[in-house]
């Protein structure tokens, strides 16, 4: 002590200062004491004073302490484990070389760790170095597998012991904790992976097990291991001793006939309406909870009293606890004092065992995981028996509210990612049967859940923990499967969460609106989110001050929003319906300065000099209303004007956090209005936003902060939304729209096309890959060409995002050309550069070697540019080779190993270039390759939608020129029928959901094969026919009596055009057969005449 007084050692000091070379030698090992007091040096120099330890000293040190354990008496052993824990405590790996002497066969660690060491403290300094070698050092090396094993065995067979008599509660805990510690370390250091089910199991016993030590009022016995099983296992209860619960219980209830202030809670406080070790349990019906009527309570405290949330009593596993203080208890001032001082060590170890339960739930594999759900998530009771404990039991019933916090955030990293395990959930229809199907028993868990965190929720006093169960009922929300339960499970949280979005405490104001957002988001759109978007604005918010300001303040603070602007819109004569209580709330807080602080937590979040709400609360809040503009369109849509006011207002400030919300949001409005307007859209013409208010919207946001935005913006990603947004404009808007604003959209767009950003320009150049399909714009070809050299400059950007954006753009602008040629005629085509048709076969050509999301996109883009081009162009010399090139690469692409997207657009792009008559298809030496890429393909390809896709090429050449020899006829007819053949034969299930497509097309393939068959062909197919014609004839047959069904090209097939088609193929058959005077060896016309005459019996038969 007088050492440390004098030297006064700093934050940083290397040990060297205070253990120079001569001083080593002055301590032998004989001197017990003097040991003793070293070791206490070291400890107290590296622990309290945080010293620095070179690798010289660290290397002397720990041999000396080696060597003292070894040779000194047991009594200084404590202190020489306390000084190795402080070595070695971020300097494992730097320790390599001692490990065999503490951690080998016959370590020491090992020794003094072992279960029959009979000295706790000696055991508990023992663990405590272990712990600290196993934790990680970033980029530096991990213990070994070996190293690893023995920790953990150790740490989990401390964890898996009992406390005996003579070991006193204080110390117990603290041999727990370094285990628990050791544990954590292994798991998030050295990312160890849990693999065998037995060391898994091992483990959640025992973490379950250290999650309710000491929890007032509950002892439970877990069994040595958990299995998967998809009920909850038998926890055993201790009976809680009657001298210890008895004095508890007496002065609760005295506590309770006094008077106490209301709202008045202490830090730890909890209330509850019964006593908290009852025991006793009633039926199902009397333990469900009515949330749903729930009024809120005016701020500052929207808390309403359990009594009023739980209609009769709970479980005993779900009751909240009140703590009592030491003053009510029958302890002395000593006795309590040691009580409070064991409750708090308690605490601790329940702390860190739901940490690394938490650190568990990162190291297992989900599908592995989910196995334990009913260890760990509340189920509902059945009559008669007890409910078991979970991780809910600790948030309801710990005393400490840290505790409480961390058993959520355990539950919450439990819930997230369990979408794929909920979704097999389903209560909708009620089960009358002998047994509880597994989808019933998760359904019950779900709601469970919901009950059990809403009880919570008007439970609990702590802001903290308050944001922690909002915050974990938001990832509920995510991930359960509502379309498939009974209704009513959102409207109660719903009802539940609204007081606090006027909470004082601006975490969980945030916190709730995220709640908000999920609930909105989630399986988009539900009638039951619906109905509660449709209710009052003043439903369940009595009192809820600044966050839901007056109707009259709001429609001033957006002029638009207080009235409906579709056409569609109130009677003449009545009032408009008040605008939906979400929307208005959001609007609200973003746009409105608050009247008030509502915490003192405000200060933490600055926002513009206290004007308006605190910056989190108004991002949230615009994320919601964008989340409500994306499900629920038609709701927003009433008030269109106005929120895209909110959205100029956001990004005219000067917090860019606050206008890139605002961006997204005016791209989501632009979306909504998009995807309303296509063809396909379930929306009637008459409810769809009118293009004349979709124009004054457009007009305002050019008008308006847009502009400015997208040119002098310092930061990308804003950018980039901005960019985003303006490419979700409507074209018929944009058609309408004055021609400066077009000029003005298409020269910013060109001009971010040229950023140095590769957000930016990734943005822009699929920008303008929408903009080149409006009607307006493609038939400019000063504008074509222009962006398609802006595409093609993208297209050679370094970042792999640019290029995969630009390619799309140019399979859009591609299609665009031959839309043009369509629609347009030879006139389009003579207008657009030759040169700049070079520069985009090339392009697309090189583009086709790039990885496999540019890929897609450039070989459909090679198509079209084949089947664009010209005689003149065909004949050209200069575009002779460009042309020769892209078409190897066109089928390379189909025979190659790319994914499945990228082969059926190759073998697309290959259909478009059969479709033009000015490549020599029949002659050409590539026309040989190309059709047994694509036979090879339609046999063999695992994905049936490339088969389909390729025998769709196949029966695209109008002229049997096209298709070459008599042999090269022949091997694409023998690989359609070999196809046809095999269209049953795959191994992954999800591809026979296509097989009728792919028959259907293989069916038509062959029809269109023989309608154009030569005399010379003829032999060869009726020898096929000869042999496979059985084969075939019931997938014919099935062809022609299958009802019309959409094709992969969208084309729509009848009967009656399926019949025309065989027919159409008899009478060519018969002409050239008659022509032959009988020296045909088969007749073709024949077996297609007796598959007519069998279809149209069956048919006859069927109608009959």
């Amino acid at each position: 002590r007088c050492f440390l007084h004098i030297f006064k050692p700093e934050v940083g000091t290397t040990l060297s200062t205070f253990f120079p070379e001569a001083f080593r030698g002055l301590v032998p090992l004989d001197q017990e004491h003097l040991v003793s007091k070293v070791c206490q040096l070291i400890h107290h120099l590296l622990n309290r004073y945080q010293v620095m330890v070179d690798e010289q000293n660290l290397n002397f040190l720990l041999s000396y302490c080696i060597s003292a354990l070894r040779q000194c008496s047991s009594w200084t052993h404590v202190e020489i484990l306390q000084a190795l824990a402080a070595l070695v405590y971020n300097n494992g790996p730097k320790c390599q070389k001692y490990l065999p002497d503490l951690l080998g066969t016959a370590g020491l660690l090992l020794q003094f760790s072992d279960p029959a060491q009979p000295d706790v403290e000696l055991r508990r300094a023992a663990v405590r170095s272990m712990a600290n070698l196993c934790l990680s050092v970033p980029g530096q090396p991990y213990l070994d597998e070996s190293y690893r094993s023995v920790c953990f065995q150790t740490f989990l067979s401390v964890l898996q012991s009992s406390k005996t008599t003579d070991v006193d509660d204080i110390t117990f805990c603290m041999l727990l904790q370094s285990a628990l510690k050791g544990v954590q370390s292994l798991l998030n250091g050295g990312k160890m992976k849990l693999m065998q089910i037995d060391q898994i199991g091992a483990l959640l016993a025992v973490l379950k097990k250290c999650m309710f030590h000491g929890l007032p009022g509950l002892s439970i016995e877990v069994p040595t291991a958990l299995y998967p099983a998809p009920l909850p296992q038998y926890d055993k209860r201790s009976p809680v001793k009657q001298e210890q619960s008895e004095p508890a219980t007496s002065n609760r209830r005295k506590k309770c006939k006094g008077k106490q202030k209301k709202g008045e809670f202490g830090e730890e406080g909890r209330e509850d309406s019964r006593d908290a070790g009852d025991e006793s349990v009633l039926g199902a019906d009397m333990q469900k909870l009515h949330l749903g009527d729930v009024q809120g309570s005016p701020c500052p405290d929207p808390r309403p009293r359990v009594s009023d949330v739980c209609a009769g009593r709970d479980p005993p596993s779900c009751q909240p606890c009140k703590r009592f203080s030491s003053s009510e208890s029958e302890y002395s001032d000593t006795e309590g004092g040691i009580q409070g001082k064991v409750r708090s060590y308690q605490a601790n170890v329940r702390q860190g065992a739901l940490a690394c339960f938490l650190s568990t739930i990162k190291s297992i594999e989900k599908r592995v995981l989910y196995g334990y759900w009913s260890a760990f998530v509340p189920d509902a009771p059945g009559i008669g028996s007890p409910q078991s404990v979970s991780l809910m039991t600790i948030a309801l019933k710990d005393p400490s509210p840290k505790t409480r916090a961390c058993a959520l955030q355990a539950l919450s990293a439990f819930l997230e990612g369990s979408k794929q395990f909920l979704s097999v959930a389903e209560d909708a229809n009620d089960h009358k049967r002998a047994f509880t199907p597994f989808s019933v028993t998760i359904a019950s868990s779900i709601r469970e859940l919901h009950r059990c965190l809403l009880l919570a929720l008007v439970a609990e006093s702590s802001s903290q923990t308050l944001t922690q169960i909002v915050k974990c009922l938001a990832n509920l929300v995510s991930n359960a499967p509502y379309s498939r339960l009974k209704p009513g499970l959102l409207t109660r949280v719903w009802n539940q969460i609204k007081p606090y979005i006027s909470h004082k405490d601006v975490n969980v104001r945030v916190s709730s609106l995220t709640l908000l957002g999920a609930i909105i988001s989630v399986q988009a759109p539900l009638p039951e989110v619906q109905l509660l978007l449709q209710q009052p604005s003043s439903s369940g918010l009595s009192g809820s001050g600044s966050a839901t300001p007056g109707r009259e303040q709001w429609r001033k603070a957006v002029p638009w929003a207080g009235e409906r602007e579709s056409p569609q819109g109130s009677p003449a004569g009545c009032a408009p319906p008040e605008p939906c209580w979400l929307l208005r709330l959001c609007v609200s807080l973003i746009v409105l300065p608050r009247e008030d602080s509502c915490s003192d937590s405000d200060t933490a979040f600055p926002a513009l000099g206290s004007v308006y709400e605190p910056c989190p609360l108004r991002l949230e809040a615009l994320q919601v209303l964008a989340l409500l503009v994306k499900g629920y369109f038609p709701m927003a849509q009433s008030y269109f004007l106005g929120l895209g006011e909110v959205a100029c207002r956001c990004m005219e400030e000067m917090d860019p956090s606050i206008q890139l919300h605002g961006a997204k949001l005016l791209e989501e409005l632009g979306t909504g209005v998009l995807q309303q307007h296509k063809p396909d859209s379930p929306t009637a013409p008459e409810q769809r936003v009118p293009v004349s208010l979709v124009v004054t919207f457009w007009t305002m946001m050019l008008n308006g902060p847009l502009p400015g935005t997208l040119q002098n913006s310092p930061h990308a990603t804003l950018q980039t939304s901005a960019c985003d947004a303006l490419s979700s404009i409507l074209p018929e808007a944009f058609s309408l729209l004055q021609g400066d604003q077009q000029i003005l959209c298409v020269t910013l767009l060109l001009g971010l096309n040229h950023s140095e950003n590769p957000l930016v320009k990734a943005a822009a150049a699929r920008a303008l890959g929408v903009y080149i399909l409006f009607p307006c714009l493609r038939q400019d070809v000063m504008f074509v060409a222009d962006t398609a050299n802006a595409i093609l400059n993208s297209l050679h950007d370094k970042s792999p995002n640019v290029r995969a954006k630009a390619a799309w753009s140019l399979g859009n602008l591609t299609d665009t050309l031959i839309i043009n040629m369509e629609t347009m005629g030879q006139s389009f085509q003579e207008e657009l550069s030759d040169l700049l048709l070079l520069k985009l076969l090339r392009s697309a050509t090189e583009a086709s070697k790039d990885r496999d999301k540019v890929k897609s996109n450039a070989v459909r883009a090679l198509g079209n540019v084949l089947h664009f081009l010209q005689p003149c162009h065909v004949a050209n010399p200069r575009f002779r080779e460009a042309i020769e090139e892209s078409l190897q690469a066109l089928i390379a692409t189909v025979g190659s190993e790319a994914t499945m997207k990228v082969r059926w657009n190759a073998c697309y792009a290959l259909g478009n270039v059969f479709k033009n008559p000015a490549l020599p298809l029949g002659e050409a030496p590539w026309a040989t390759q190309a059709f047994s890429a694509l036979s090879s393909v339609v046999k063999s390809c695992k994905n049936f939608k490339v088969r389909i896709k390729s025998a769709m090429a196949l029966s695209i050449p109008s002229r049997r020129e096209c298709y070459g020899s008599t042999e090269q006829f022949c091997q694409i007819w023998s690989a359609l029928v070999v196809a046809l053949q095999r269209s049953e034969d795959t191994e992954d299930f999800l591809e026979f959901k296509y097989s009728s497509s792919l028959r259907s097309q293989l069916c038509q393939a062959l029809l269109h094969l023989l309608q154009l068959a030569r005399s010379t062909d003829l032999p060869l197919i009726g020898s096929s026919l000869r042999e496979h014609g059985q084969a075939i004839r019931p997938y014919v047959l099935q062809y022609l009596s299958s009802p019309g069904q959409e094709s992969e090209a969208g084309a729509h097939t009848d009967l009656a055009e399926r019949e025309r088609g065989l027919q159409g193929a008899i009478e060519h058959l018969s002409a050239i057969e008659r022509e032959l005077q009988g020296k045909a060896r088969v007749r073709v016309s024949l077996y297609l005449e007796d598959v007519l005459t069998h279809h149209t019996n069956a048919t006859e038969l069927a109608e009959a």
